[in-house]
């Protein structure tokens, strides 16, 4: 038994709670219009391809013609779900990630091994800063076979493989042995000789003003390469987007910061729900957006 007293009753409220399985789901998928559908990818896990193939089949179901695909803040997991995705969006026999080391036995090529649920239609993956490891090599393949264009802001540059091995005294120790690299041949891993560089890669690009003005994004022209259409496309760390989108401004506003410090919307949230809980239960999803006053 679970006893919970809400704000504006003294006596407690009891319930029983049974323990059950949570699902967690990283795929998440709706139709934006009659064409057009989206999938909110929020990690790669082991389960990620098999709800993504679920999703993918839903929408289409639906009538979906175009596709957005949400990888932002999405920081990796799996390569092997990002691989499966890529093979069910790119042709058949289409090179989607290859890895590079020293030693020849650590390296290997992905190809697409089937025909996919859409390798056709208009295909459009938004990625920022937060989106890193896996979702690399899912943009970057798509990137590379002209498949899909990606928009947002550079990815975060994660991109090593590394062979875990198990100590005695319980820890492990994961040695790095080689590097993914996209279809063109750009390394995924942004530079890491300074490591302090490495640690506030993200703070400098902030204050570099990369965040804001494609202006300021640095492209080195050694680091060039070509699409399998001959779209130019840069490496240096991470995945460059085809169209820029600047970091929204509100969300690094001192005073809204401020505010979340204090809980303040959640506790005025709280609130507003505990006294207007009658009338809410009243409320239909058509009422909500008749009467929504931003």
């Amino acid at each position: 038994r679970l006893g919970i007293i809400r704000r504006g009753q003294a006596a407690a409220i009891y319930f029983t709670v049974t323990r059950g399985k949570i699902p967690s789901l990283s795929v998440y998928h709706y139709m934006i219009d009659k064409r057009r559908g989206f999938i909110k990818i929020t990690r790669f896990a082991r389960n990620t391809y098999e709800e993504f193939r679920i999703a993918l089949e839903d929408l289409r179901r639906q009538g979906m013609q175009e596709l957005l695909i949400d990888l932002r803040d999405n920081p990796g997991g799996y390569m092997d779900a990002a691989v499966e995705i890529a093979d069910e969006l790119i042709a058949d026999k289409a090179l989607i990630v290859y890895t590079k080391g020293k030693k020849k036995r650590f390296e290997g090529e992905q190809f697409a091994k089937r025909s996919g649920l859409f390798e056709k239609g208009a295909l459009v993956v938004l990625i920022n800063e937060g989106s890193a490891s896996a979702s690399e090599i899912l943009a970057g393949a798509l990137q590379d076979n002209d498949r899909a264009l990606i928009v947002g802001r550079r990815s975060f540059g994660k991109g090593l493989v590394q062979m875990p091995i198990n100590l005695s005294d319980g820890s492990e120790l994961r040695l790095t042995i080689s590097r993914y690299y996209t279809p063109s041949g750009r390394s995924i891993q942004k530079d890491y000789k300074n490591g302090k560089a490495y640690e506030k890669d993200l703070t400098e690009r902030f204050q570099h003003g990369e965040f804001f003005t494609a202006d300021s994004i640095k492209l080195d022209e050694s680091l060039r390469y070509k699409t399998k259409k001959g779209r130019n496309v840069y490496g240096g760390g991470g995945i460059m987007p085809d169209y820029f989108v600047p970091l929204d401004t509100t969300e690094n506003s001192a005073y809204l910061n401020a505010l979340y410090e204090q809980n303040i919307p959640r506790e005025w949230a709280a609130a507003y729900v505990n006294r207007e809980r009658v009338r809410l239960k009243t409320m239909t999803l058509e009422g909500f957006k008749k009467n929504f006053v931003f």
